[in-house]
């Protein structure tokens, strides 16, 4: 296989052996043209891990570092781990524990995943708060885990990807702020132009070309999520290198758009280098 000629980063990807098509389906992503993925960890029960203290989440934690590492191996695609809890497992966790012990673990998993990012072994964090509908109770605990994961990225000195609901999140600049976590390395994950985080733009929003027009802050994703219960959701593996590359042939994006996107934003936000 050729060189590519871009760099090209999927920020918010799962690649699941375990459910889903696993390392082939980082190969398409690789074939399309991509060189680079954020890979984050999925929820518990994808790994058929049931939680009932922080230290369970190490299995879900070391299975996503062990498909990294054969990823890297078997395609040459480079792969940044972003580990942590994803914010509805609150609402499942509450099958077998109540919301209050529910919350405790996700914060006890999530310094866990912290320890992994000191120790050099992902790049990031994930945490965030349900993205459904919910009681005040649960809304309540899950900005408090969300204030612990912000504690914890401030002191790992390390990015934080949001998992939450959809529109700007505003909240959560002060959220990060009083935590002393810098709002410029927060992303949002399937964000929207509107927030004033990191927007992690799915790759088929149709706000891309004018957002790089503005030399907005961006990252692009597919939030695959690799699962044969429900084959290309979000959307497919070669998703983002194939609406950038077409972008950029149909020139409603520039090569400069390209690097902000895929090497300096990213670069800036999660302390990384990603070159070719």
């Amino acid at each position: 296989m050729k060189t590519p000629k871009y760099p090209i980063l999927d920020d918010h990807i799962h690649i699941d052996p375990r459910n889903g098509r696993g390392i082939e389906a980082a190969k398409e992503f690789q074939r399309a043209g991509g060189t680079h993925i954020c890979l984050v960890t999925k929820p518990s029960w994808s790994h058929d891990i049931h939680p009932v203290c922080g230290e369970d989440f190490k299995r879900v934690f070391d299975e996503t570092l062990v498909i990294a590492k054969q990823i890297q191996e078997q395609t040459g695609v480079v792969v940044f781990p972003i580990l942590g809890v994803h914010p509805a497992e609150i609402t499942v966790m509450s099958e077998w524990m109540s919301y209050i012990n529910a919350a405790e673990i996700m914060k006890e998993g999530l310094t866990l995943a912290a320890r992994y990012v000191k120790e050099g072994k992902a790049i990031g964090l994930k945490s965030g708060r349900p993205h459904y509908e919910t009681s005040v109770e649960i809304t309540t605990l899950s900005n408090q885990v969300l204030l612990h994961a912000f504690s914890l990225a401030a002191d790992a000195e390390c990015a934080i990807q949001i998992h939450a609901e959809s529109g700007p999140c505003a909240d959560m600049i002060d959220m990060a702020l009083s935590q002393g976590m810098s709002p410029s390395h927060v992303i949002k994950h399937f964000g929207s132009p509107d927030t004033p985080l990191i927007p992690s733009l799915v790759a088929k929003h149709e706000e891309i070309p004018s957002l790089c027009r503005e030399k907005r802050e961006f990252t692009m994703e597919s939030d695959f999520m690799d699962e044969n219960s429900r084959p290309g959701a979000v959307i497919g593996p070669k998703s983002v290198p194939r609406f950038t590359l077409r972008h950029l042939k149909q020139g409603s994006i520039t090569e400069d758009d390209m690097y902000r996107i895929h090497m300096h934003t990213p670069n800036r936000v999660y302390k990384i280098e990603i070159n070719l």
